[in-house]
């Protein structure tokens, strides 16, 4: 009789640790599923379907977020600050081929980094990121001083635009005036793909042939509100990048998907302040 409840007991035991077994991994994939439904976001490099390659035991946090942000920024504002430096002896040299071997290799080879991130997905893509920064600070740097050569005093105004419309962005999001809806994100996407590449072609144009897309680099009324709307989606890209970080640290993303966060917001910065300083350039021509 001692046997036989014993076994029963033990049944019961098990089958009690099958179901808790069930409810955890039933409460895992759901959770997987809000997760992924929920990180939408209108930046390129960082669509829903990467997540199933993030993985980590600890979970994402906005301060980390905005520590990676601040890294990375201050590692393109160094090598800008580098570049600019010797893009400047060069330019007083005679030597223009050095300003543009830095800002087509900055540009390229940033471009290739983030395809790379883009197709990869790595664990840890920190180094990747920061090969990122250094390439894009190069590519700000030579470029800045290049504008700064024709209209004085330009680089100082596009930074203050930059941070300007990075801090209203940033404004209208905690006030909810923009939330970004999965229809948001998927039309600013759409914007976003289509711009990008618009610039795809229109540097095709500019290094095999004699000739240019109409109108992206005019300086008429035409090609300065193509800038200027190229500008608004770049702005309005902030609310996605912002939205994916919030739910990120809301339904606890793993900890790496931190330096997604600050990689978003990165590129999108960039974006902003090159497309400030053509804009500020077109209406001074």
């Amino acid at each position: 009789m001692d046997g036989r409840l014993t076994n029963l007991l033990n049944t019961i035991k098990n089958n009690s640790k099958a179901t808790n077994n069930i409810v955890r991994l039933t409460k895992d994939l759901t959770l997987a599923g809000l997760i992924k439904m929920r990180y939408s976001t209108s930046n390129p490099v960082m669509t829903q379907n990467f997540w199933s390659n993030i993985q980590g035991q600890n979970t994402m946090t906005l301060q980390g977020t905005i520590g990676k942000l601040a890294y990375l920024l201050g590692i393109v504002t160094i090598t800008a600050f580098i570049s600019a430096y010797v893009a400047l002896d060069a330019l007083a040299a005679g030597n223009t081929s050095v300003i543009s071997g830095m800002a087509w290799g900055g540009l390229i080879g940033g471009f290739v980094v983030a395809l790379m991130l883009f197709i990869m997905r790595p664990e840890n893509p920190g180094a990747l990121m920061t090969i990122y920064a250094v390439l894009q600070g190069m590519f700000v740097g030579a470029i800045s001083l290049v504008f700064e050569a024709f209209y004085t005093g330009i680089i100082i105004q596009a930074a203050f635009g930059t941070l300007f419309i990075t801090g209203g962005m940033l404004i209208i999001y905690s006030s909810r005036v923009i939330r970004p809806t999965p229809t948001f994100n998927k039309v600013i996407g759409s914007l976003v793909g289509a711009i990008m590449m618009l610039y795809l072609v229109s540097i095709f144009f500019s290094l095999f042939t004699a000739y240019e897309v109409p109108f992206v680099h005019s300086s008429g009324p035409i090609g300065i509100g193509f800038t200027i709307f190229v500008l608004s989606i770049a702005a309005l890209s902030l609310i996605s990048d912002f939205g994916f970080i919030e739910s990120g640290v809301k339904w606890q993303a793993p900890k790496n998907a931190e330096w997604w966060g600050a990689f978003g917001v990165l590129v999108t910065i960039i974006w902003i302040y090159i497309e400030m300083i053509r804009l500020l350039s077109k209406i001074r021509d």
